[in-house]
């Protein structure tokens, strides 16, 4: 790849599942790649030794913190010169009755999955708007879409990253600058390890795929999206035809 068509990509929490996945398949592209993770460090570290040779960077930052997402979009600007691609991919996830919702989890929910991809956005606009040129990819959930029971702060949290999407979408497009979400089913990552083999069994007969899907079904899309340049404003549902 040309070094001046080379593009400079963010993956917040992207040390472990989806977003190392994504990582991965970035940098094979040649794209320089930051890396982002706040406490998987190990993690971090032995995914750009098994990316050597490739332009990934490391940063530490808690994304549900202004100041720290600024440090990480100055730090990427210093090492590439430019972002061309925001992926917003780090988030939390709780199982709890609603009733049994404190105030605390609530917050904790909102802050790291939905303030976090508001701070991200609006840090790294500048460069974007500047150039207007520019992609931005907000990884929701298929519980944003339809809900989920005994997830209600979870599902609000990414219904809310669905609604940012599509008005930033309407917002930015005379910038040049496409806005998506990709919502996905059930994947096979840490996050769903509270499911019990049985519990996993008794989905994949919900799907009409009859599995659950693999991170690099995520990654894959995302790969097409960061090469698009026509689609902006949607959220596209990988979940294997479990919600149609």
């Amino acid at each position: 790849m040309n070094e001046l068509n080379k593009k400079s990509i963010i993956v917040t929490g992207s040390s472990r599942g989806i977003g190392a996945e994504i990582v991965k398949v970035l940098a094979q592209k040649s794209y320089n790649v930051l890396l982002n993770y706040n406490k998987s460090e190990k993690c971090a570290i032995e995914l750009k030794k098994q990316l050597k040779g490739k332009n990934v960077e490391i940063f530490k930052a808690d994304v549900s913190k202004r100041e720290e997402v600024k440090e990480m979009i100055n730090f990427a600007l210093d090492k590439f010169g430019t972002i061309d691609v925001m992926i917003n991919n780090a988030g939390i996830s709780q199982s709890k009755l609603f009733t049994d919702i404190t105030d605390e989890d609530w917050n904790n929910m909102i802050q790291n999955n939905l303030n976090s991809v508001f701070y991200c956005c609006q840090e790294v606009l500048p460069t974007m708007i500047n150039k207007k040129n520019g992609c931005i990819i907000n990884i929701s959930s298929i519980w944003g879409i339809t809900g989920a029971s005994c997830e209600v702060h979870y599902s609000v949290s990414k219904a809310g990253v669905d609604g940012l999407t599509k008005s930033l979408a309407k917002e930015l497009g005379p910038s040049n600058i496409r806005v998506n979400s990709i919502a996905p089913g059930i994947i096979d990552t840490d996050m769903n390890n509270g499911y019990s083999k049985q519990e996993i069994q008794e989905i994949e007969q919900e799907i009409p795929l009859e599995k659950v899907g693999n991170v690099s079904d995520i990654a894959r899309c995302i790969e097409w999206l960061v090469e698009d340049k026509y689609t902006t404003g949607q959220v596209i549902s990988i979940n294997g035809g479990w919600l149609i």
